[in-house]
């Protein structure tokens, strides 16, 4: 599919590839980097946190208060979106930046279990905030052609997120020889994992007072002179054309009354069925564990012999890995397509979580140990297959699932679907990881069968329920 040139009876030129609409997405982009960092922060914290708290013996209560911060962003995006439409999303992201930068500080200044697990929750409001308005914004703000492309750039800052939050909780633990041991100031390494989190939250705060509002959002307020001027800058084309896609906005937009919630209901009462695509992509994109990797990896490389240094080592990589190949998905989507790029994520996904499956069902306590470990060659052959289910994901169901949800709704449902679906995934995140601690206690080799079934569930999903978005225009969305 070629990429499409302005709308029937548009006058002048296609719309262009601009500097502008690119580093409008990157600014917009950085909520997902917070979002990565602070949802993987804690990896590095844990073990300590449960030593701080005495949280050993409870797996249960440790599971929470590494997951609360999903049910925080469950909250986060479903009035994100509501917000979004009412306020502008630019404020919005500017509300993000505030949640982000106070839970960073106070999450490192917990002194009990009960007040690291409500400032954890702010920190998840913000998350959740930011995995709405980021792909919102950038879906509206970017050209057809590229669009792809540049909301892609959600899932990238994601994933760089999520390595520079596990490279400085490893540099951060090494400098103070153990993430339990005192750092600065009299506080614990794992203490300053977090609270460096406000550095990025400050900078995201000042790029987003300098990036223009949605030209869709300015439509809808009758700010038409203004949408013109932004969508001058992003398009690059000729002011007829500019007029003309004002146009379009307004004819998708024109509705008796306000977006709301209530919309994602359709004639018979129920979910749209484009709400509920929107929904079990979000669910399936979690239900595969993908964040077992990127909350626990640490402490799951100790539980099978693993070294606490060569854990950190080991996590680190995974996310290196993850940020390479979502750069490779960028380069893709656009040419590849969606549906495609799912349906070959699902498959790798099942393959490498089954291989991981059988590699922990040979796990051993050898004589005199008190700890599993992997014989032979098992513990690499899991390590591989651990960095190749990564691939699976991250040049796959990883940005892509961010790339649809920005796309497949119509203008006028798309910020309250974007919130339900969004807010679907963190909940869906939450059982994934809370559940988590239980299931290994019980058996890691089931934990990742389990995910296994789920990643092959998935690709007969997208199979039947999936449309290639590439190359249409935001407003040939009809739901």
């Amino acid at each position: 599919m070629t990429s499409p040139g302005p709308g029937p009876g548009a006058p002048g030129s296609r719309e262009k590839t601009t500097a502008k609409a690119i580093l409008i997405s990157i600014v917009a982009a950085v909520g997902g980097f917070l979002f990565g960092f602070d949802s993987s922060v804690i990896n590095g914290a844990v073990s300590a946190i449960e030593g701080q708290f005495g949280l050993e013996d409870n797996p249960l209560l440790s599971g929470f208060a590494v997951a609360v911060a999903l049910l925080g962003s469950a909250v986060g995006a479903w009035f994100a979106g509501p917000a979004a439409d009412r306020y502008g999303r630019v404020r919005v992201m500017l509300i993000a930046a505030a949640a982000f930068a106070i839970s960073s500080v106070l999450s490192g200044l917990a002194f009990a279990v009960w007040d690291l697990i409500l400032w954890r929750f702010v920190a998840g409001v913000g998350i959740g905030i930011a995995s709405v308005i980021a792909p919102a914004y950038i879906a509206e703000i970017a050209p057809a052609h590229i669009r792809g492309r540049l909301a892609s750039l959600q899932q990238l800052a994601i994933v760089v997120g999520i390595f520079v939050a596990l490279l400085s909780d490893y540099l951060l633990q090494l400098g103070a020889g153990g993430a339990a041991n005192v750092l600065f100031l009299g506080a614990e390494a794992w203490r300053w994992m977090f609270i460096v989190g406000v550095i990025p939250a400050i900078i995201y705060a000042i790029l987003a007072l300098r990036i223009p509002e949605s030209p869709r959002y300015l439509v809808a307020k009758g700010q038409n002179e203004e949408a013109a001027r932004v969508l001058a800058q992003v398009m690059g084309t000729t002011v007829d054309a500019v007029q003309h896609k004002i146009g379009e906005i307004a004819d998708s937009l024109r509705r008796e009354d306000k977006p709301s919630l209530r919309d994602l209901r359709g004639d018979a009462g129920g979910l749209r069925p484009i709400v509920w695509i929107g929904i079990l992509l979000s669910v399936f994109q979690q239900f595969v564990g993908i964040n077992v990797i990127f909350y626990y990896s640490t402490t799951l490389w100790q539980a099978v012999g693993f070294s606490e240094n060569d854990s950190f080592v080991a996590s680190v990589i995974n996310s290196l890995v993850n940020v390479v190949s979502t750069i490779v998905a960028i380069l893709i989507v656009d040419k590849v397509g969606r549906k495609p790029m799912l349906l070959g994520g699902s498959a790798g996904m099942a393959v490498t979580l089954t291989i991981m499956a059988i590699a922990f069902s040979q796990s051993v306590i050898a004589p005199g140990a008190e700890d599993p470990s992997l014989p032979g060659p098992w513990g690499p052959i899991a390590l591989v297959a651990a960095n190749l289910y990564v691939v699976s994901f991250a040049v796959t169901w990883g940005p892509v699932v961010w790339v649809l949800l920005g796309e497949i709704f119509p203008n006028w449902l798309r910020a309250a679907a974007l919130a339900v679906a969004a807010a679907a995934q963190w909940i869906a995140n939450f059982v994934v990881t809370i559940t988590f601690p239980v299931l290994a206690d019980f058996s890691l080799s089931f934990s990742y069968g389990l995910y296994a079934a789920m990643a092959l569930i998935s690709f007969f999903f997208v199979a039947r329920f999936i449309q290639e978005t590439k190359g249409k225009e935001l407003e040939d969305m009809i739901g």
